[in-house]
């Protein structure tokens, strides 16, 4: 369906001179529906089709997805020869109301300040730690606590689950994407190759798993999680209480792409200052991995991590967003993903055996 009296409005703007404007279906196929608008003009009727893209599946399920399929076709109809050329796109707002989003060459997020350190700094502070401080462990504890929380929410959709797997492995900012950017060289085309494929059996495995789709975040990593170290009106400190930034690829996936995007840094930092995963890295791991299973029940998650650390292996390993890491640190890495992808369930009580 399509707001009729708001899209009459809309070209009534567009075109003043227009006396009337009919709208009627055309029709509707796998993808959509088209309608036909007629607008009456004093030199005559003057026909155009608004198209619509259905809200579910072939990775249209946000509005943000058919936003940018239509403003790929407003940017290169007109560039191919004898094709039909696209005039504008337009949004229904909130209020009902249309307005034209075409014409952009580049569009921008305006968004508020957010205020705190990185979770990076207290891992990086980890190096000279043989344990886990009261702190150290009190916000472990509050990141659990959180995902838990927003992983409590559910939604019934194979559809969106299946498009969180596929993604994890096909889309551009997750592994075969980072992949992409990898300088030539760095990764054996052997080793990509498999990782790719034996991350593609994995979602094939998980696909009849959609009952764990859950609300996430989308990109749980330490540089996205800001402790605000606040003080409070009796003038305590508040040290565990964050914010987040960049929330990304959808609202909604499996809840082992936000458990491995926090995890996996605890193994990376590990790998960086000591070569394997001990002290308080080791501790901080383990402890993150048990209460968020206390704290959810899900014991099922450690059955589903493997295609999401194979991406967040690729991540960290990628010489591009890291380039302290050295090629024996690299190689560990992928002696990991490897090793988790080719196990039934990831043993994250001895995670250091995945390294070997």
């Amino acid at each position: 369906m399509i707001n009729e009296n708001a899209i009459k409005s809309y070209l009534l703007r567009a075109f003043p001179q227009a006396r009337s404007i009919d709208i009627r279906r055309l029709g509707s196929g796998v993808q959509g529906s088209g309608f036909l608008v007629e607008v009456e003009t004093p030199e005559g009727i003057v026909p155009y089709v608004v198209k619509t893209l259905l809200s579910e599946g072939l990775g249209h399920d946000y509005p943000s997805d058919r936003a940018a399929v239509f403003l790929l076709d407003l940017d290169e109809f007109k560039n191919l020869p004898r094709h039909v050329k696209a005039i504008d796109v337009f949004s229904e707002m909130e209020d009902g109301s249309i307005r034209s989003i075409g014409g952009g060459r580049e569009y921008y997020l305006l968004m508020e300040r957010g205020e705190g350190i990185s979770y990076f700094e207290d891992l990086k502070s980890f190096a000279q730690k043989d344990r886990l401080g009261v702190l150290d462990r009190e916000r472990i504890v509050a990141m659990a606590a959180y995902l838990a929380g927003i992983h409590s929410v559910k939604k019934d959709s194979p559809t969106l689950y299946r498009r969180k797997l596929r993604d994890t492995v096909g889309h551009g900012e997750c592994l075969m994407g980072v992949f992409d950017t990898y300088p030539d060289g760095v990764l054996d085309d052997g080793t990509m190759s498999l990782i790719i494929t034996k991350s593609i059996e994995w979602i094939i495995r998980l696909k009849p798993k959609y009952n764990r789709l859950s609300q996430i975040h989308g990109d749980f990593h330490p540089g996205n999680i800001w402790f605000k170290d606040a003080t409070t009106d009796s003038g305590s400190t508040d040290a565990v209480d964050f914010i987040l930034l960049d929330r990304s690829r959808g609202p909604w996936g499996e809840p082992a792409d936000d458990v491995t995007a926090l995890a996996i840094n605890y193994i990376f930092f590990s790998l960086l200052n000591h070569g394997d995963v001990r002290g308080a890295y080791g501790e901080g791991f383990r402890l993150f991995f048990d209460e968020y299973i206390t704290r959810t029940g899900d014991r099922e998650i450690t059955s589903v991590v493997a295609p999401f650390f194979a991406f967040r292996g690729a991540v960290i390993a990628n010489p591009i967003f890291y380039p302290e890491v050295s090629p024996s640190q690299r190689e560990s890495i992928f002696r990991f993903v490897l090793n988790v992808l080719d196990d039934e369930a990831f043993r994250y009580e001895s995670v250091d055996a995945y390294l070997r």
